[in-house]
C-alpha cells in the first residue's frame, strides 16, 4: 500500500500542477459539438420489471460518434410532477446490467439515469453497448486507442457522460434545473469529467475517483485499471511520451478545476486501486480554474481504515442527506 502511510495533513495539502494541454478547452468543445449535432434521444420503452414502486424504462441515447448507448430510467412509480435526477456512471468492468440493480436514488425518490459503459461489461455485470471503434493500443478498456487523444477510449466514454446529463433532461418528469451526477471509482471519474464539462449541474458527488492525478497514479497502483496501463507501457516502452499526452486530456484534476457544482467526495486512505492523494489532489483544486468569486461548496469524507469499497452504505446514508440538503437550499 504504498501510498496509505501518507499522513491526513499532508493529503489535504497535496495540489499538484496537473499537466494540462494547450488545447484541452478546444479539444472538449470540438468533440462535444460533433456529439451534439445529433438528437439526444433514440428510443425510450418502458421496462417490465417486479418492481411495484417503481417505474423504469429502456433508454437508448446517441453518445460519441452518435453511437447507441444504453441506459435504464427509473423513478418512483405515481409520483406527479418533476423529480430532480440523479446520473450515475458505473465502474470500470461494469454494464448497467438489471434494472433492479441500483434501487438507491429512485427509492429516495429522484429520478435516476444509470449509464451503460460501452465496451466494458462482463468483468462485473452485463451490458448492452459495445464499442466499435478500433485503435492502437492494449488489450484492456483503459488502453483501447491509449496513443491518440482522439482515439482513446475515454474521449468516447467522457463524451457518452456528457450526453447521458444532455438524455435526463429530455426525459419527461425531470426537473432540468435539478440534475446532479454520481460515481463510484471509474463512475467517480466519469462524475468529475462530467462536472467540469457541464456548466449548470446542481451536485457532484464521486467517491474513489479514478482517471485523477493519472501521470502520478500509474506510478503508484499496480492494481487495474491503473496497473493495466503499466503493463502496457512495460511492454510497448517506446508509447510512453504519446501514452502520457493521450492521459493528460483526461485528466480528472484537469475537469475538476473547472467544475462549478457543489460536490461530495469519498475518499479510503487504504485505497491501492486509486490511491488517495489522487483523490485529494482533485479535491483541493475543484473550482479553482473557474475564475468565479466563490469557489463551489465542498465536503470530504475519509475513511482512515477502508480501501476503495471506502465508506459503503455508511458514506451512502451521508450522500442521501448532503444531496438532500444541496437541493432544498
Amino acid at each position: 500500500m504504498p501510498d496509505s502511510t501518507v499522513r491526513l495533513a499532508e493529503l489535504e495539502r497535496y495540489s499538484p500542477a496537473v499537466t494540462e494541454p494547450e488545447d484541452f478547452d478546444r479539444f472538449w468543445a470540438d468533440t462535444l459539438a460533433v456529439a451534439a449535432s445529433r438528437p439526444v434521444l433514440v428510443d425510450v420503452r418502458p421496462e417490465a420489471t417486479d418492481l411495484r414502486l417503481l417505474d423504469s424504462w429502456d433508454v437508448t441515447f446517441a453518445g460519441f460518434g452518435g453511437d447507441e448507448v444504453r441506459a435504464w430510467f427509473t423513478r418512483p412509480a405515481g409520483v406527479p410532477g418533476p423529480l430532480p435526477a440523479v446520473v450515475e456512471f458505473a465502474g470500470y468492468g461494469r454494464g448497467r446490467g438489471l434494472p433492479h440493480e441500483r434501487l438507491t436514488w429512485p427509492v429516495a425518490g429522484y429520478a435516476h439515469l444509470l449509464m451503460d459503459n460501452r465496451g466494458q461489461a462482463g468483468q462485473y455485470g452485463p451490458g448492452d453497448t459495445p464499442d466499435p471503434h478500433g485503435a492502437p493500443g492494449g488489450p484492456w478498456p483503459a488502453t483501447w486507442g491509449i496513443r491518440d487523444p482522439y482515439d482513446y477510449h475515454y474521449r468516447r466514454l467522457i463524451t457518452d457522460a456528457v450526453r447521458a446529463v444532455e438524455a435526463v433532461r429530455a426525459l419527461p418528469g425531470v426537473d432540468v434545473g435539478r440534475v446532479a451526477v454520481v460515481g463510484n471509482s471509474q463512475g467517480g471519474g466519469l462524475a468529475l469529467a462530467a462536472a467540469g464539462l457541464v456548466d449548470d449541474l446542481a451536485a457532484v458527488l464521486t467517491t474513489a475517483p479514478f482517471l485523477c492525478d493519472v501521470q502520478h497514479a500509474i506510478a503508484l497502483s499496480d492494481a487495474s485499471p491503473y496497473g493495466e496501463i503499466a503493463r502496457y507501457l512495460a511492454v510497448d516502452r517506446e508509447a510512453e511520451a504519446a501514452v502520457r499526452r493521450t492521459l493528460s486530456y483526461v485528466d480528472g484534476v484537469t475537469f475538476a478545476r473547472r467544475a462549478t457544482a457543489p460536490t461530495h467526495f469519498g475518499i479510503g486512505l487504504r485505497d491501492t486501486v486509486c490511491p488517495p492523494s489522487t483523490g485529494f489532489a482533485a479535491y483541493n483544486q475543484y473550482g479553482a480554474a473557474t475564475n468565479r468569486p466563490e469557489a463551489p461548496r465542498r465536503e470530504l469524507h475519509v475513511y482512515p481504515f477502508n480501501g476503495h469499497e471506502g465508506g459503503e452504505a455508511l458514506h451512502v446514508r451521508r450522500q442521501l442527506r448532503w444531496l438532500a440538503a444541496t437541493l432544498a437550499g
